[in-house]
């Protein structure tokens, strides 16, 4: 076959353009879906056999001759060529060379419309899973790191403010549980994507009696598609991974920002390995945390790639438009930019050493405990908003008096309320504010370990 002859060129008098083939080639990022396309042609082939369309022995050549490109492939001995435009044609190009003219049967039925769909599906399945093994990983991390920290407390914060005491652990295992449910999204992901749309041909479906269900089996799809338009057409699949992935990097870049601002002398509750940090080509004392920053940054890529298939999409008529051949840099830009993010952060917060002393001073200061005051003169009868008014203006009186909370005496509350008594002092430490908070969800040390424990638990049953 000479290679500039096209697989679908019998009704064209003249060539494509060059600066035409090159616009439209795809085989740059779409290369990589070979492993894929070679298994569902070799699934394919099988069909057809099937379906009476091919005897065993051209089965049998058609197979042996993919599994020979699919080595060439694996070993580097073969190359893509830009003139084939995708992997598809590529493929079966080589096919035809190996094999001579009963190649040129494999794609009876069959378009490169619900090709490319299957393959991608195919490809997404697979990585899906890949995306979800990284983020136990992290969580993995996560919960080693709060177990090793389980007696530190810290300030928790709202707007940025200190607010009430907290266990590190809780703070911590708040991460866990967004990635929780980022792993519940990439499964519900997966379901959406494990449909098999080869069969519907361009956009009807095909004349030939392929046995669909038999052909989802040997390329371990659950279900079918039910409407071969719909089949050829839909890349709701791939915007349901980049919405998962958007969230995830979400979730990735809210740690990351929160690990930044740790690492500042401002706050210095953390201290990053230097195998996850940088320095200054100016500023020798610099040590930036430019890891966390990157991940911070790369989230902003995957949004964008979210928005650009969104854009793409929304003004496709049925069925299958050539548009669709942008969603592969969006995918898989997306997909690489995760599983790098995953990968370097699980090894990042396995790094991260706690500055347990810094987190002490910083909880006694900043008046943390003054909620669970109210909520003192609260059980003493107190309206709420009245005692919210009264312990206002016990800190105001603090701050006047440059001291804090838990250092001020009884004759001193009394001042501002005859409902305190010689109780109160024991609810004015951090530790006395964490240990009240014992329910369901709370930060005491009860129930941060069965917080633990049900997260340890999860991990080793997903794991079996």
């Amino acid at each position: 076959m000479s290679k500039n002859t096209k697989l679908w060129g019998g009704r064209f008098r003249s060539p494509l353009a060059k600066s035409a083939e090159a616009f439209s080639a795809s085989i740059g990022y779409d290369a990589r879906l070979y492993p894929q396309d070679i298994m569902q042609s070799i699934a394919y082939a099988k069909t057809l056999k099937k379906a009476g369309i091919l005897a065993e022995a051209e089965t049998k050549k058609i197979i042996r001759g993919l599994e020979e490109i699919k080595r060439g492939l694996d070993s580097g001995r073969l190359h893509f060529r830009s003139e084939f435009e995708d992997v598809h044609m590529n493929i079966e190009a080589w096919l035809i060379e190996k094999v001579g003219e009963v190649g040129k049967k494999l794609h009876t039925g069959r378009s490169r419309n619900d090709q490319v769909a299957t393959d991608l599906r195919m490809y997404l399945k697979w990585e899906i899973t890949e995306t979800i093994v990284l983020i136990t990983r992290l969580q993995a991390a996560i919960i080693d790191q709060a177990e090793q920290n389980i007696s530190v407390i810290m300030p928790g914060y709202t707007h940025l403010q200190r607010a009430q005491p907290v266990l590190l652990a809780h703070h911590l295992l708040a991460y866990f549980e967004m990635l929780q449910r980022d792993r519940e999204r990439f499964n519900q992901t997966h379901e959406r994507v494990d449909v098999m749309p080869l069969g519907s041909g361009a956009l009807s479906g095909t004349n030939f009696p392929l046995d669909r269900a038999y052909l989802a089996k040997e390329l371990g799809f659950y279900r079918i598609s039910a409407n071969s338009m719909d089949a050829v057409s839909d890349r709701d699949f791939v915007i349901d991974y980049l919405s998962a992935a958007a969230v995830l990097m979400m979730h990735l870049s809210r740690l990351a920002d929160e690990i930044i601002i740790w690492s500042s002398y401002e706050f210095g509750f953390v201290q990053i390995s230097d195998s996850f940090s940088t320095g200054s080509s100016l500023m020798p004392q610099k040590k930036n945390p430019d890891v966390a920053e990157l991940v911070r940054g790369k989230s902003g890529r995957v949004f964008g790639h979210l928005v650009s298939l969104l854009t793409l999409m929304k003004g496709l008529p049925l069925t299958y438009n050539r548009d669709l051949q942008e969603d592969k840099e969006q995918l898989f830009g997306s997909i690489d930019t995760v599983k790098s993010s995953l990968s370097i952060f699980s090894e990042m917060i396995k790094t991260i050493k706690f500055n347990q002393e810094v987190m002490g001073k910083a909880v006694k200061k900043g008046y943390l405990t003054a909620t669970d005051v109210v909520y003192y003169l609260v059980v003493q009868g107190v309206p709420f908003r009245e005692a919210h008014e009264i312990v206002g203006k016990i800190v105001n009186y603090c701050e006047e008096s440059n001291m804090e909370l838990d250092y001020i005496s009884l004759n001193q509350l009394k001042q501002f309320s005859s409902k305190f008594s010689y109780d109160v002092q024991r609810i004015l430490s951090a530790k006395a504010s964490v240990e009240a908070k014992d329910t369901i969800g709370g930060t005491s040390p009860k129930r941060v370990k069965e917080a633990l424990k049900r997260a340890r638990a999860h991990l080793l049953h997903d794991k079996a």
